[in-house]
C-alpha cells in the first residue's frame, strides 16, 4: 500500500470521502512532496471491493491484483525511461485501454506520471479520453511543472494542489527516514531539495551531497585558476546536467540578492557563501543579469531533453562564470 504522509491528511479526507468523483483529476505540486503516493493510494480506493473507512481493504480479489500489478483495470502510464518523453504510441494503447469495459465491474482508473512528459502529439491524444472517458473511468495525472501543461488538459482536470510539508513536518519525517544521520546532513539535503523531504531522500540515495562537493570544489578551483572549463566539464561527467543548472542558477540569483541588499545572512549554503560573496563585489549587476538569463534558457533546453552536447554547453557555462568577476 502506498505510504500516507502526515501532512497529506486533510486532502486525503476530502478526496478518498468523496460519493462521486471527478472523472480526472489533476494533482499537482513540487517534486518530492508524495503526489505519486497520494494517486497510488486513491487509485487503490477507487479499485478496491470492500474499502476500510477510507483507504482499500487490502484483501480484497481487486487489491491483491493491484498488490501483484496485474489488476486488468488498472492503467499506469510514465515514461519508458527515467527523464524520457512519453511516447504518442503509449497514450493511445492508455486510448484503447479507456474505451473498453471494466473486467471486474467496478472502475477502471489510469495514473499518468508525469504528465509533462507528453509532447504535443501525445497531450492532443489524450484529450478525447479526458473529454469523455468510457464508462466509469478516473484518470489520475500527476504534475510537478502543470505551468508546462496545455491548457486543454488542465481545463479538463479537477486540479488539486497538493500540500507541501511544514518545515517541521520535513525534518521530522526525514530524521526517521535517515536514522542514522547527522542533524546538519539533513538540513543541507533539504535546503538542496527546496524544503521536499522525499526529494531529500531521493537527493542523499544518489550521493547528491559528495557530487556537489566536487562541484564547489571545482567552482572555486575555476576562479583560481586551478582547473579549465574543459577540464572540470570533464570531471562533472557524472553530475546529473539539470542539477548542475540548477545550483549555477541558485548561486546566480544569490550573487544578484546579495549586490541588492547586502544581506550576509541571504548567501546560501555555506560550501558557496564566500564565493556568492566575491563574485557579488567583483561582478557588474548588468553582467550577472545577462548570465542569469543564458542559464536559466540552457535550463530550460535541458528539462524540454534537447539534444545537447554536454561537455560543450558545460564549457560554455564555466567560461561565462570566470568571466564574471573583474567587470564591474
Amino acid at each position: 500500500m502506498a505510504e500516507a504522509y502526515p501532512w497529506q491528511q486533510a486532502l486525503w479526507q476530502q478526496l478518498a470521502g468523496r460519493a462521486q468523483h471527478a472523472h480526472a483529476y489533476l494533482l499537482h505540486g513540487p517534486q518530492g512532496i508524495g503526489k505519486r503516493a497520494l494517486a497510488e493510494r486513491l487509485m487503490a480506493r477507487l479499485l478496491c471491493q470492500q474499502p476500510n473507512g477510507l483507504d482499500a481493504c487490502g484483501q480484497c480479489k481487486s487489491c491483491l491484483l493491484l498488490k501483484a500489478g496485474s489488476h486488468p483495470d488498472n492503467f499506469i502510464l510514465e515514461p519508458e525511461e527515467a527523464d524520457k518523453p512519453i511516447k504518442i504510441d503509449q497514450v493511445r494503447e492508455l486510448v484503447s485501454f479507456v474505451v473498453q469495459t471494466a473486467q471486474q465491474g467496478g472502475r477502471k482508473v489510469v495514473l499518468i506520471e508525469p504528465v509533462e512528459a507528453m509532447n504535443i502529439n501525445a497531450s492532443n491524444a489524450l484529450l478525447k479520453s479526458l473529454e469523455e472517458p468510457s464508462g466509469d473511468t478516473v484518470l489520475l495525472l500527476v504534475s510537478h511543472q502543470p505551468s508546462r501543461l496545455l491548457p486543454t488538459i488542465k481545463s479538463r482536470c479537477q486540479q488539486v494542489a497538493c500540500p507541501q510539508p511544514s518545515l517541521a513536518q520535513s525534518r521530522a519525517w526525514l530524521a526517521a527516514a535517515l536514522g542514522d544521520s547527522d542533524e546538519e546532513a539533513r538540513e543541507e539535503l533539504l535546503s538542496l531539495a527546496a524544503g521536499s523531504p522525499l526529494m531529500a531522500l531521493s537527493l542523499q540515495a544518489q550521493g547528491v551531497r559528495e557530487q556537489r562537493a566536487l562541484v564547489t570544489d571545482g567552482v572555486k578551483k575555476l576562479l583560481k585558476q586551478q582547473q579549465s572549463p574543459s577540464q572540470l566539464a570533464e570531471a562533472w561527467n557524472g553530475v546529473p546536467l539539470l542539477l548542475l543548472f540548477d545550483w549555477f542558477c541558485d548561486w546566480a540569483h544569490l550573487i544578484l540578492r546579495y549586490q541588492l541588499t547586502q544581506d550576509e545572512e541571504g548567501l546560501g549554503l555555506a560550501d558557496m557563501r564566500k564565493v556568492v560573496q566575491y563574485l557579488a563585489q567583483k561582478s557588474r549587476q548588468a553582467k550577472v543579469l545577462e548570465l542569469q538569463a543564458w542559464i536559466l534558457e540552457q535550463r530550460q533546453k535541458v528539462l524540454g531533453k534537447a539534444n545537447l552536447n554536454r561537455v560543450l554547453l558545460l564549457e560554455a557555462l564555466l567560461a561565462h562564470w570566470v568571466q564574471l568577476p573583474g567587470q564591474r
